[in-house]
């Protein structure tokens, strides 16, 4: 079974789909950076000070990085047990149900709670809406599909700093933005209900299913308990052949997350920190000018990979993105003139990645593992970034809360991808249908 079994109506409307799922995704991403320190401010009370308020930022950070980890390898896996499509609804009912309760919180630490919960559809949605995009568009559409993928996803940032912009979030008025963050429930029902499924998904069930059959005609008549089972996607990952290709995978997609959210995210309190207090709407102006370049970044990504080759765009985007980050937080400062459009530069740079990672992530695993492989590596990462993001809380404290100085120390992580590249195979002429 191939792709060109669907319609191009069906074919379209799984990308849309798929954007919408990651558009909303982006949203939930960028909530808390832009309303962390209001929602601090007003459940604290006059405990609150600066420093408190960014050590509650790292640590909503941290339980979204934790809950999208885990959310990626469990509901990642799901989608190659009951199909990407449902599975892809599935994660962003939980994201959308789970954001809303937000809007009823008294305590940070129940936003705390909800925030990892948040994170498990946050972490589903990617590697379900990339696999079924990638296997339901012809191989030659798959850079501008990964492209898309990419953009959508800090599109729905740009969309919620244009909503923060016109609407302040303040520490009098903030639940109305988790209101708002719960209304992708309606998208979650209408893709289990009726979105097709991916060919290649269907044709990699049959087969499985002939394959269990015929173990069971080989082994009648034994126990139940004694029957020769093909393995789970996950356990099949973690061990030869496709053992090594995980591992790369993990680590490719860990380093932009880590240095996306251990570092870049900084820049968001920051700006509130400095600009805040004569503007308002500074921190909601800072995230758009990022987003705006990191839309255009996370399109191009898969396209600079098509033209450079997968393993020469991925290195000279780490370099690009460690210098950006470095010049962001120690060559200027918000309110400065130069301030935004190195915000918009580094945004545009450092999420190239993030172009790349859904056109190399679907060729490095093959069909039956394809949603957990994808998932497991870009999500696993995010244990690694609720780590980071906890070490870089630490070190906030550790500088004086110096929202430059943790900043540029943790962004030099991008370094590590110049080098980490180099051991990952090319895939720039691999079919994903097997």
């Amino acid at each position: 079974m191939s792709v060109q079994s669907l319609s191009p109506r069906a074919r379209t409307a799984v990308l849309l789909a798929a954007i919408g799922g990651l558009l909303f995704d982006g949203f939930e991403l960028g909530l808390m950076p832009v309303a962390s320190l209001s929602v601090s401010k007003s459940l604290l009370g006059a405990a609150y000070t600066p420093m408190l308020g960014g050590d509650w930022f790292a640590r909503f950070t941290a339980a979204l990085m934790l809950g999208a980890a885990v959310g990626g390898i469990v509901l990642g896996s799901l989608g190659d047990r009951i199909g990407r499509a449902r599975a892809l609804g599935v994660s962003i009912l939980f994201y959308s149900v789970f954001a809303g309760l937000g809007a009823f919180v008294r305590t940070q630490e129940q936003m705390l709670l909800l925030r990892f919960l948040v994170g498990l559809g946050v972490g589903g949605v990617w590697p379900n809406a990339v696999a079924l995009a990638a296997e339901c568009w012809p191989d030659k559409s798959r850079p501008i599909i990964a492209g898309l993928m990419g953009a959508a996803l800090n599109g729905g940032i740009l969309v919620l700093s244009q909503i923060a912009r016109a609407w302040h979030i303040t520490p009098e008025s903030w639940r109305w933005i988790f209101q708002l963050a719960a209304a992708p429930a309606v998208l979650g029902v209408l893709i289990m209900a009726a979105l097709p499924e991916s060919p290649l998904w269907l044709a990699s069930r049959d087969l499985r299913s002939r394959r269990d059959d015929e173990a069971d005609s080989a082994t009648s008549g034994s126990s139940a308990s004694s029957r020769q089972r093909l393995p789970s996607s996950v356990r099949e990952l973690f061990r030869p052949p496709l053992l090594r290709l995980t591992l790369i995978g993990i680590m490719l997609g860990s380093i932009p997350l880590v240095g996306a959210w251990s570092a870049s995210k900084w820049m968001i309190p920051w700006a509130d920190k400095v600009g805040g207090a004569t503007e308002a709407g500074y921190k909601a102006v800072t995230q758009g000018w990022w987003a705006l370049g990191a839309v255009l970044g996370s399109f191009f990504g898969a396209q600079i990979a098509a033209w450079l080759g997968r393993r020469c765009a991925y290195a000279l985007i780490s370099a690009g993105a460690t210098t950006l980050t470095l010049l962001l937080f120690l060559g200027t400062a918000p309110l400065l003139a130069s301030f935004l459009p190195i915000v918009f530069a580094q945004g545009f740079v450092a999420t190239l990645f993030f172009g790349w990672l859904p056109l190399y992530l679907p060729e490095l695993f093959p069909t039956r593992v394809r949603a957990a492989g994808s998932g497991i590596a870009y999500n696993v990462g995010r244990f690694a970034t609720a780590v980071g993001v906890f070490a870089a809380g630490l070190l906030f404290a550790a500088l004086g809360g110096s929202y430059p100085k943790v900043g540029a120390i943790c962004g030099l992580i991008y370094l590590l991808g110049a080098i980490v590249i180099w051991w990952a195979p090319d895939t720039g002429k691999k079919s994903l249908d097997e």
